[in-house]
């Protein structure tokens, strides 16, 4: 009898949810990475497929293997293939020890990569593109953890000035007053890997037009497994439902304990179908290939009238 072949794996989710392209791997233990190549970043890096590459920036949610495990190659082939340094941010704590992971590949290698890493704490924010920022929102894993909140810096007159003339404004802009508010927009909300807490139902992940959040476990009787290790269940995410407004909900990091057809239709009993309308599953290639392939047609159909 002849051998099975090896399972399927490393194969990069694709979606499109306009303006943004969500792209990567997540299976919960073993590796995550997802990149918004628009926003020019990639959320953890437990390994690096050859997409992460091209995101100039990394946001490390916490210190589990499956999460930084990649890093190292990062670094290394963004400088083989000449490309500018990645920066990746982090947690505060992990700063230390990840600067020690870093530096111990020199004498491996026989060079120096080089690497740029900036702790970002709770609410603290870091400009990733012009007017987009990165803010950190504190998670609670078992370790310290960060979610991210990719935010837009818009400038908006001010209230009290909508109604004088422009002749005034002028006026006021050469003397040196401000006469603009920067208003926050929420883009793209991602949770990392945590149990359910307050920082979950903010207005950074409320207002966020796109949520791409961990599920872990979906069984009922998988509850307690949830809690233990503070990873987000099912009736978690229903929950979260309500609070968010995204038009679009990704939910990465299942685990091949339960299967990802399993684990859509255990989510559309318990969700309902209106809910469903807005969550997809990163890893649910046959069902992303069949979306994707209707928006393709429905672009077509739109730029022919």
């Amino acid at each position: 009898m002849l051998p099975r072949r090896p399972p399927h794996g490393g194969r990069v989710g694709f979606l499109y949810c306009p303006p943004w392209r969500v792209q990567g791997i997540s299976v919960g233990g073993e590796q995550t990475v997802v990149q918004i190549p628009e926003l020019d970043i990639n959320f953890d890096i437990g390994m690096c497929p050859r997409v992460a590459l091209a995101a100039p920036w990394v946001a490390l949610s916490h210190g589990h293997m499956d999460h930084i495990g990649g890093l190292p190659y990062y670094f290394s082939q963004r400088s083989f293939q000449k490309m500018p340094g990645g920066t990746c941010v982090c947690p505060p704590v992990m700063l230390e020890p990840l600067e020690r992971m870093l530096h111990a590949w020199a004498p491996v290698e026989n060079q120096q990569t080089p690497f740029k890493l900036i702790p970002l704490g709770h609410g603290e924010k870091v400009e990733i593109k012009p007017s987009i920022y990165l803010k950190a929102v504190e998670m609670t894993h078992t370790v310290p953890a960060n979610a991210y909140v990719v935010i837009e810096h818009r400038s908006k007159l001010r209230e009290d000035l909508q109604d004088v003339p422009q002749a005034k404004l002028k006026q006021l802009r050469e003397s040196g007053e401000n006469i603009t508010r920067t208003l926050e927009i929420p883009l793209v909300a991602y949770s990392g890997d945590t149990d359910m807490n307050p920082n979950l139902l903010g207005d950074d992940f409320c207002k966020s037009k796109l949520v791409i959040t961990e599920c872990t476990f979906f069984d009922e009787d998988h509850r307690q497994r949830a809690r233990i290790g503070n990873h987000l269940h099912l009736n978690d995410l229903g929950e979260l439902l309500e609070a968010w407004e995204a038009e679009t909900v990704v939910v990465i990091h299942t685990s091949r304990r339960t299967r990802i057809e399993q684990s859509r239709e255990q989510a559309r009993e318990f969700l309902g179908e209106k809910a469903m309308e807005r969550v997809h599953f990163l890893m649910d290639h046959r069902r992303n290939k069949s979306r994707y392939e209707q928006q393709l047609e429905d672009a077509s159909l739109a730029s022919s009238k």
